[in-house]
């Protein structure tokens, strides 16, 4: 039996006994709760008493008809969702009905499965608005207990970087924004220009390593007719689009060193030069950049200029890692579930212990992005209502794995080794039988009375495993 339509309540309204019982029959056995009511009057009465998720209502009735009942479920702000029914003959009242506000109809006398794939549709549509719903809810808690600007978060470590964003948001000096791939550079970046006087101003972002040499100081500079063999028309640069706003420029440290030049002209005199012009024009932008690389080592290596990297190192947001900031991964993990509900149209609920046990001891290399896309996968994947260990990228799984985490580390000691992996192995197979000892010795192939020496041995005789 299905849990979604345990937790759906039907209303039945029909004058005919017979109808009223055959429907009921089939909704009950499907596992819906049934309700039922004899005339529209009835009916009304029993839908202002008590909340139906679903009306399934003839068209034709004494006293209230359908018609009239679905503009009196209109007018009371009724949240219910009506299915009609229309004997021979009245197949342009179903049609009425659907126009005033009834979700769908199906005809007289009707077959159980026609019946109960009308009522599956409706049903699929209620979980589906009560998922977005959930959503707009979690968003607006999000927005108000749990986020800031868009940002998850309630560690010390982002409490920080929130403060340090309000702060910075109401200037113009140039922000340079550091930190892992992943750590939500461009969040923190939007949300400095969301929250600051520019914030109705465009808004640029652009990546420059995802620009061709040959191109970066068009995009970025602009140019004029002819300047370049397919400069076919004068085009503005990413600077004039973002002008009286900000540009966003990541991965900053991989501009070409003839354009860093050029962006240093930028940034001190505030005007740009298109390529091919004569002249500049004047500019009001906030400049805000990002590295995953550290521009302090890039200058001594002599890959950037130690000018420019002052120039924008005027404010440095250090971003924390996922695993610096491991106690938000609730909050990230149930975030990210909501946003994959919607968007999948999938119903997870959460993570199951071994799942959720995997996630928090993983490294996170790839940070909030990589959390984000093993949610995904987990959701897509799983077909129960809880994201399960099995479903997520084997790095996580094998995150958890004690041989694999063994044989992973630097120990070269065979003795060393083999002790370690003895103590899981005895570990694991007392675990799988509750701590029978008798049935653990059996799994391991050895004597109960040596598995009583070796639980000495390792501090395991006293450990419970039931």
């Amino acid at each position: 039996m299905d849990t979604m339509t345990q937790s759906i309540s039907i209303l039945v309204i029909d004058d005919e006994e017979d109808i009223r019982t055959i429907l009921s029959m089939y909704l009950r056995k499907e596992g819906y709760q049934v309700d039922l009511a004899a005339d529209g009057e009835e009916g009304l009465k029993a839908l202002l008493a008590r909340k139906h998720n679903m009306v399934i209502c003839d068209v034709k009735m004494p006293n209230i008809d359908g018609l009239t009942l679905l503009d009196e479920i209109r007018k009371r702000g009724l949240d219910t969702t009506v299915l009609i029914m229309s004997a021979f003959g009245s197949k342009k009242l179903a049609i009425e009905a659907i126009k005033r506000g009834a979700y769908d109809y199906f005809d007289k006398p009707f077959s159980r499965d026609e019946v109960l794939l009308t009522v599956l549709k409706a049903s699929e549509r209620l979980k589906l608005q009560k998922e977005n719903e959930t959503l707009r809810v979690a968003v607006q808690h999000d927005d108000s207990s749990r986020a800031f600007a868009g940002i998850i978060g309630q560690s010390d470590a982002m409490k920080k970087i929130f403060e340090l964003v309000k702060r910075v948001a109401t200037v113009r000096s140039t922000v340079l924004l550091s930190g892992e791939s992943g750590t939500g550079k461009e969040l923190v970046a939007r949300a400095i220009h969301n929250l600051s006087p520019r914030k109705d101003g465009p808004w640029i972002a652009v990546n420059c390593g995802a620009i061709p040499e040959t191109l970066i100081e068009s995009e970025l500079f602009g140019h004029k007719k002819g300047a370049f063999t397919d400069a076919s028309q004068d085009k503005a640069g990413l600077f004039e689009e973002a002008h009286k706003g900000t540009l966003f420029l990541d991965e900053i440290a991989e501009l070409p060193m003839a354009t860093q030049v050029k962006l240093l002209r930028v940034i001190q005199e505030e005007e740009v030069r298109r390529v091919g012009a004569n002249h500049s024009s004047k500019i009001d932008v906030r400049i805000i950049a990002a590295s995953l690389h550290d521009l302090h080592e890039r200058v001594e290596q002599g890959l950037f200029r130690e000018d420019l990297f002052y120039r924008l190192n005027v404010i440095n947001i250090k971003l924390p890692s996922l695993r610096e900031r491991i106690d938000d991964l609730d909050l990230l993990i149930d975030h990210f579930i909501g946003v994959q509900n919607a968007k999948q149209g999938t119903s997870i609920e959460g993570l199951t212990k071994d799942a959720l046990k995997s996630l928090k001891s993983y490294s996170w290399p790839g940070n909030v992005r990589e959390l984000q896309n093993a949610i995904e996968r987990g959701a897509v994947l799983s077909m129960g209502s809880h994201i399960e260990l099995s479903v997520l990228p084997d790095k996580i799984r094998e995150s958890t794995d004690e041989i694999h985490q063994l044989f992973q580390s630097d120990e070269q000691s065979i003795k060393k080794m083999t002790l370690m992996l003895e103590r899981i192995l005895i570990r694991r197979a007392l675990e799988k039988t509750k701590g029978n000892r008798s049935q653990a010795a059996r799994l391991l192939e050895i004597s109960h009375r040596a598995l009583l020496y070796k639980l000495k041995d390792y501090d395991l005789d006293k450990v419970k495993f039931d």
